[in-house]
């Protein structure tokens, strides 16, 4: 129990004081750690120990658990840029610690309460990792692949450049010049008023919901080289829209798609789980006013 509440206090305390840390946020290197150790590249393999705090020892393994608990970019960073700081913030913690301890705060009520809710966190996710490791095979992810495949088809893609401006009677204007023989890129360049307008109003390759209902849908109806005969109004102004070229953006590859696929085999997976978890639980819930919610129908 002791050793539990030494390590989340002494974790939730370099988790917060690195975050809070100026130097640590921008990347620079800390202040020297205490007894003159340089960094975590000079110590020796194994699990050394890095620390004593009144004959408590910290571990190597320690400093490296405790980098795990920081904020994202700190986990990226190499052990050696952050370990001083770190180091220092693990001793207050244990410091902190040990002070708690004297006055027997691990017996108070509210420490007991909240050692059991992180230990019920800890279990709850140690058992979906097991779920997940054992379940998640390489025939599994194929299988679940071929269910992506099914709800992600190949889609119809346009490349089209357009117009931007802000009336009808500028748009009408500019498709009057079109119609005359004017370059479109040099009338974008010209006239919109859309940031890409240096680019000649070229959109690249978009699918149709990666665009607003009205500009999509006259886009969509054109072939390559065909412009909007009439000026087309979207939240944005009045567009006039060549497209360039038209294709079908094919569906990811098994290993484009493996990441996002692994999340939705885990999805699935725990689901199935917790349904034949609560079909064999008997489960009473309660509303607010202490009255009987009804059971789950699934």
């Amino acid at each position: 129990m002791l050793s539990r509440l030494l390590v989340v206090a002494t974790l939730a305390l370099a988790a917060a004081a690195f975050a809070a840390s100026p130097n640590a946020a921008a990347g620079a290197e800390a202040p020297a750690p205490p007894g003159g150790g340089s960094t975590a590249a000079a110590l020796p393999p194994g699990n050394p120990v890095v620390a004593r705090v009144n004959g408590v020892e910290l571990h190597l393994s320690d400093v490296e658990a405790a980098q795990q608990a920081l904020p994202p970019q700190a986990q990226k960073l190499a052990l050696a840029q952050i370990y001083p700081l770190l180091l220092n913030r693990m001793i207050d913690g244990m410091l902190i610690t040990q002070a708690a301890q004297k006055e027997h705060l691990e017996q108070s009520p509210e420490v007991q309460s909240r050692l059991k809710a992180l230990e019920d966190r800890v279990i709850q996710q140690v058992y979906v990792e097991q779920l997940l490791k054992s379940a998640e095979t390489e025939d599994a992810l194929k299988a679940e692949y071929q269910k992506y495949l099914q709800e992600n088809p190949p889609r119809d893609e346009v490349h089209a450049r357009h117009i931007l401006v802000k009336t009808e009677a500028e748009a009408q204007s500019i498709i009057d010049q079109l119609n005359k023989g004017a370059d479109f890129v040099a009338l974008a360049k010209k006239y919109s008023t859309d940031p890409g307008a240096a680019e000649g109003g070229d959109l690249g390759y978009f699918t149709r919901d990666e665009m607003v209902p009205a500009f999509a849908a006259a886009a969509f109806a054109l072939q390559p080289g065909q412009y909007t005969k009439t000026p087309v109004k979207t939240e944005f102004g009045w567009h006039v829209i060549l497209v360039v070229d038209r294709r079908q953006k094919p569906s990811p590859s098994f290993a484009e798609a493996r990441e996002q696929v692994s999340r939705m085999l885990a999805r699935d997976l725990i689901e199935a789980k917790v349904k034949a978890l609560r079909k064999d639980a008997k489960v009473e819930a309660f509303g607010l006013d202490g009255k009987p919610l009804p059971a789950n129908q699934e």
